[in-house]
């Protein structure tokens, strides 16, 4: 009798480690916040972090599958404002894990160290966060992307030639801050002499058509300008656009982010003459995978530099 009961609890017990074996776990919640929808390059970044979502939740088992919780924040100082709430908002729902595509560099410093409290890890992509701990940061080599265009522009002019430049930054995250710092060293290790005659910020569409614009009224002159830099194509190619309109083919753009248009009008010879791409789907993917892995407890890189192509 004894032997009966124990050989019907070991059947018991086995029957019901297959049914454990076979049901699916919970999907990771994992709150994304991304930046901005009017970029083309993070469109492509969103759309690349989404595929590799639906990668990961088509796989077989027994690995769970990938819930994303999306917010958008949007451009400009609201967008910044938009984010830091969503931030905490997901904090508050207690997701798995928070990948975020920051709008500006210090300002989800609080809401990071917040997530670290709470024992909720946090990838940063793109740009990173200024304060707090982050499991991973995943971003294009920025500082090499600048660079490229600079080394390229040495290449266009007579070496005696002082070049007068435009430079249209934006110093609200690292990755542009970056650029710019890649662009000058090159000229400077190019021992080539130029003079910044203007600076402008602009990194999405609307803004960059008023700073092309700008440009127009700032130096109406053809042959007052030899350059002009863009930190991205989001903001660049709108400035282009405006400048080749008015005739001003003389410049030289030097640009960074690939946007298909851009690589247009370098093979019909136009007014932008280098674009350093980012590999813009990537990034999203590779953020979300490294996610994944490290929720899954796999030894994951703290830093992961993608390198742009000319």
């Amino acid at each position: 009798m004894r032997f009966c009961t124990v050989m019907m609890l070991l059947l018991s017990w086995g029957s019901l480690s297959a049914v454990s074996a076979t049901v699916p776990r919970s999907p990771y919640r994992i709150g994304v916040l991304y930046w901005s929808m009017n970029i083309p390059g993070q469109v492509a970044m969103r759309r690349g972090l989404e595929r590799e979502a639906g990668k990961i939740n088509r796989a077989p088992a027994p690995g769970p599958g990938v819930e994303l919780i999306v917010r958008v924040a949007g451009d400009g100082i609201a967008g910044i404002e938009r984010q830091i709430g969503q931030m905490n908002e997901l904090i508050d729902l207690k997701v798995d894990m928070i990948i975020v595509q920051p709008s500006d560099n210090a300002a989800l410093s609080l809401p990071l160290r917040k997530a670290n409290r709470k024992n909720i890890p946090v990838i940063a992509y793109d740009q990173y966060i200024c304060d707090g701990d982050l499991a991973s940061y995943v971003t294009t080599d920025n500082y090499l992307a600048g660079y490229l265009g600079g080394e390229y522009l040495a290449s266009l002019f007579p070496p005696e030639k002082v070049l007068n430049i435009a430079m249209v930054e934006y110093p609200h995250v690292s990755s542009t801050v970056e650029r710019v710092d890649g662009f000058r060293d090159a000229l400077r290790d190019r021992r080539r002499q130029y003079l910044i005659r203007h600076e402008y910020q602009a990194i999405e569409p609307v803004r960059g058509k008023l700073v092309g614009q700008q440009i127009l009224r700032d130096f109406p002159d053809p042959g007052s300008l030899d350059v002009v830099f863009t930190v991205n194509d989001g903001g660049g190619l709108a400035i282009f656009e405006i400048l080749a309109r008015a005739g001003r083919r003389e410049i030289a753009g030097i640009t960074i982010d690939g946007d298909p248009r851009s690589v247009e009008i370098i093979r019909a010879g136009g007014i932008i003459k280098n674009d350093s791409a980012q590999f813009c789907g990537m990034l999203g993917a590779v953020a979300l995978r490294t996610g994944y892995d490290y929720l899954n407890g796999k030894d994951t890189p703290h830093q992961i530099l993608i390198p742009p192509f000319p």
